[in-house]
């Protein structure tokens, strides 16, 4: 594992930044900045930004310096690059498109037209804002991008297979994607039953079906243990898109696990082995990963690999 830096050129707040990266291994490149005195708020997804100033600090310390194209070049080659569809600036873009797309149906005592537009529009940019906050690292808007272009995979899926998905079931489980961690405070049971509560406060307040609200607090709430009844379809499908990062490339998955450690960064290294180790060992005991007929054939295959290979690792 190297450490690099690129010279300070890229202009921003009145000085000019460096990029700060580790060419294999993002968690050495946080202790590296940890030892450096670089605030955790410096991180931008794959590497810190760093002010002019501290560019021969940091050289001093033991970081190499590089070209910027070589910087690039090295983090692509190690597989540390975020690919910028995984950025979270991207990701947000991307969701307000995906917002619009969505199609909610009213209760006879829906608001007019423009005040709905316009409540919609709030709720929109509520959730985003809340997807977007600080300090969430793994549950954030690229998270959610990711469970919903899971959903479409299936979607497509089930159309090749000759079972096509209601667009009442699409639905539902886009709007349980869009509320599932909508409220994160890292306590397992208590943020998803927060995340449904207020779903059921803000879809009804836009008039919403009431069977539909009903229908994303359930898949919300199923959330919490991953279980839903055979044959619901909408809760299959989100059930399976969130579980969809586990079926990740190998360099895709180490990303996430990386990120999810940062989010109970508060958590000792041990009790972290002990309560990761559980987790992993709970599914890999499941018959099966996922559960819809439209998951593609070898997401469980990959998502069993990528568990059984993470374990070694926690008990080596």
């Amino acid at each position: 594992m190297v450490i690099l830096i690129d010279p300070p050129v890229w202009p921003a707040h009145g000085t000019t930044f460096s990029h700060l990266v580790s060419d294999s291994a993002v968690e050495e490149l946080h202790e590296f900045a940890a030892r450096a005195g670089i605030r955790s708020r410096a991180f931008d997804v794959d590497h810190y930004d760093v002010p002019a100033e501290q560019y021969a600090e940091l050289v001093a310390l033991g970081a190499t310096p590089v070209a910027g194209s070589e910087l690039v070049r090295r983090l692509v080659a190690g597989g540390v690059r975020v690919p910028a569809r995984d950025r979270p600036k991207r990701a947000r873009l991307t969701l307000l498109r995906r917002w619009a797309e969505l199609d909610l149906p009213a209760s006879g005592s829906a608001p007019e037209v423009t005040g709905e537009t316009l409540a919609t529009d709030a709720l929109r940019d509520d959730l985003l804002d809340a997807w977007s906050a600080p300090p969430r690292h793994y549950h954030d808007a690229t998270h959610l991008l990711s469970v919903l272009d899971a959903i479409d995979i299936m979607r497509l899926r089930a159309s090749e297979i000759e079972s096509p998905l209601a667009e009442r079931e699409l639905l539902t489980a886009r709007l349980g994607a869009w509320f599932h961690d909508a409220v994160y405070e890292g306590v397992a049971g208590e943020d998803e039953r927060a995340s449904a509560a207020l779903a059921v406060e803000r879809l009804g307040s836009l008039g919403v079906d009431p069977a539909l609200v009903a229908d994303v607090e359930r898949l919300v709430l199923a959330t919490i243990d991953h279980r839903v009844e055979a044959g619901d379809r909408a809760g299959e499908l989100l059930m399976d898109a969130d579980l969809a990062v586990l079926a990740r490339s190998e360099d895709g998955y180490a990303r996430y696990v990386a990120l999810v450690r940062r989010d109970y960064a508060h958590v000792p290294d041990e009790q972290w082995r002990l309560g990761r180790a559980s987790v992993l060992n709970t599914l890999l005991a499941s018959p099966r990963l996922f559960v819809s007929p439209a998951v593609p054939e070898d997401w469980e295959t990959r998502a069993r690999r990528n568990l059984e290979s993470e374990l070694a690792g926690l008990v080596s």
